[in-house]
């Protein structure tokens, strides 16, 4: 069959989500307010709330939530076969990701842009708070050790994209301060891609290593301990400096990648002879339900969307309305990763290689992963446009290692932020600083992915996380639903739309932690193992006290807010007058 129908029908779901359904989500749950004062004009401290232009946003949030996982996640998913992977991307991203990314930013907005954690403290109670802060710290935890795993694997495997991953760092550098000086951002834009591209050329005919074993930890330890470096260092610098012009020319670079993708498809039109459900999966893999909905997290629903939107997005949203189009369409565009990773690894790969399906994928984790993205990507990029099969290899691969690094910034940054919170909460002054909060969160990261070994070299453990990531990261998208629906019912809005996916989701996610906890027990894999009941304990008791709020608001013991709706409506009609 031609992926051109597969490419189709994913983008046909999509335009549907964003034309149709995310412009009733904002406009009829959510009731998304122009007039509205957002944290980042009410506090404006020029460092982490800065009011940001909608399209900048959007490619910061973008990048920022996108990492590796939409490629890795997929990569490993179409192992049962295509049509799960494609239903659960398309389907995922319309009535799942996006209602939850929107959902998440408008929420920490109307809160002062407080994170998801001390959120929970206003819409469920403080023993909520404290517990959702637990999940979401481990969650980071699990992202920043994967994705440096992820970065330093490709690095190794692919050393062309060395030196444009490094050279977009002073690129960002100097876009941050020409837009903050207010030069044209098209010019600006335009410019800064283009040298990111040229730096890809470079790198694609000078190959770079790092000079001799650094740290003693092999090549791929010696860039994890790098990488940290230049993430806790990131972390503490202004947003507008580093952060927000690396997401955001990250995000441009990806959108010209996947146009340029998606157009090879068409020109290409390859077909996908790989099975569309595999009839002769090993008998040690995992069942299809409900492992497919935690290997597909990033591409279809995730809880740490939900930490990036009310951590720092909420923080640089300048008009409430754009919550739609920086949360709606950055989760669209994720889905938009994962869909043309299906193609690659599926159509071009495969019939690259000239092999059985078994023969590419010998086991469940015994796939080409995100390498197979890459090399099936460049193939069909190659094939579709005449672009050398070197430069197309080395953009790529420079796409998901920039991807994911920029997550690692994101992601150091909101543990700082909770390890900070802790401080203030316990009045523990040291926890407070910038310094120190930073190392503890990146000793945190290093014990984990130096801690989970496969045996083969330090920092090899990521496939062994992946599984663990997927089942936190998806329990807790599943909390924040139901934060989001709560809040709605205070507010005396329907909440249906957002229940109904919190609760497939909540039983995928605990179904599938329960037999990855049996699996994890039965191989010793005892850190593993701690984290995974640690995060179903907590979440339990979340829970709890979620079904005790909803409850007293059932019962009026807690009075509805319908302030909000009260003041919108004020506006609304004072705008006609």
């Amino acid at each position: 069959m031609s992926s051109i129908f597969i490419v189709i029908f994913g983008l046909v779901g999509f335009s549907i989500g964003w034309f149709v359904y995310s412009k009733f989500i904002a406009e009829k749950i959510y009731r998304l307010d122009p007039n509205f004062v957002t944290p980042a004009h009410e506090i404006n401290d020029g460092i982490d709330y800065v009011p940001t232009n909608k399209f900048v946003l959007w490619g910061a949030h973008f990048t920022a939530v996108a990492g590796a996982a939409p490629i890795v996640g997929p990569a490993i998913a179409v192992y049962w076969g295509w049509v799960p992977a494609l239903l659960w991307v398309t389907f995922g991203s319309v009535f799942f990701a996006g209602v939850h990314d929107m959902g998440a930013l408008w929420a920490s907005t109307r809160h002062g842009a407080k994170s998801i954690g001390a959120l929970s403290s206003d819409v469920i109670g403080k023993r909520a708070s404290a517990l959702f802060m637990v999940i979401i710290f481990l969650l980071l935890v699990l992202v920043n050790a994967m994705f440096a795993t992820i970065i330093a694997t490709d690095m190794v495997i692919f050393p062309s994209s060395v030196f444009p991953a490094w050279a977009a760092i002073p690129v960002a550098v100097v876009i941050g301060v020409l837009i903050r000086k207010n030069f044209n951002l098209l010019l600006v834009s335009i410019i800064g891609v283009s040298v990111l591209y040229f730096s890809i050329y470079i790198g694609s005919v000078t190959p770079m290593a790092l000079p001799g074993d650094i740290f003693g930890l092999g090549p791929n330890g010696n860039w994890i301990i790098l990488l940290f470096v230049y993430a806790g260092i990131a972390s503490m610098l202004p947003v507008w400096l580093l952060l927000q012009p690396r997401d955001y020319i990250n995000g441009a670079q990806l959108v010209v990648g996947l146009i340029v993708l998606y157009t090879a498809v068409f020109i290409a039109m390859p077909d996908v002879s790989a099975p569309a459900f595999n009839p002769n999966i090993g008998k040690d893999t995992p069942p299809l339900f409900p492992i497919l909905f935690v290997t597909i997290a990033c591409g279809a629903l995730s809880g740490f969307h939900g930490i990036v939107s009310s951590g720092t997005s909420s923080k640089q949203i300048s008009n409430e309305k754009d919550a739609r189009f920086v949360g709606y369409l950055g989760a669209l565009g994720e889905g938009s990763l994962a869909l043309i990773t299906i193609v690659a690894v599926t159509g071009s790969l495969y019939a690259a290689t000239g092999s059985d399906w078994d023969a590419l994928y010998s086991g469940f984790y015994e796939g080409p992963g995100q390498a197979g993205f890459i090399e099936g990507g460049a193939i069909l990029i190659s094939t579709g446009w005449g672009i050398p099969i070197a430069f197309a290899e080395t953009m790529l691969a420079v796409m998901v290692v920039l991807f994911a690094g920029t997550t690692m910034d994101a992601g150091l940054r909101l543990q700082r932020y909770i390890i900070q919170e802790w401080g203030s909460i316990y009045n523990i002054k040291v926890l407070k600083n910038n310094i120190t909060s930073t190392l503890l969160a990146i000793s945190a990261c290093l014990v984990l992915a130096f801690g989970v070994s496969a045996g083969n070299y330090p920092g090899d453990g990521g496939a062994l996380i992946w599984p663990v990531f997927g089942g936190t990261n998806q329990i807790l998208a599943a909390m924040t639903l139901l934060l989001i629906s709560l809040y709605l019912m205070r507010l005396g809005r329907p909440a249906k739309f957002i229940l109904a996916p919190m609760l497939f989701i909540l039983v995928m996610a605990f179904w599938a932690s329960s037999w990855y906890i049996v699996d994890h027990y039965q191989k010793a894999q005892w850190g593993l193992v701690t984290i995974e009941i640690l995060v179903m304990i907590t979440s339990i008791l979340v829970m709890l006290e979620a079904v005790s709020v909803a409850t007293k608001l059932r019962s009026g013991e807690i009075p509805l807010d319908t302030s909000s709706d009260k003041s919108s409506d004020d506006d609304a009609a004072t705008t006609q007058e």
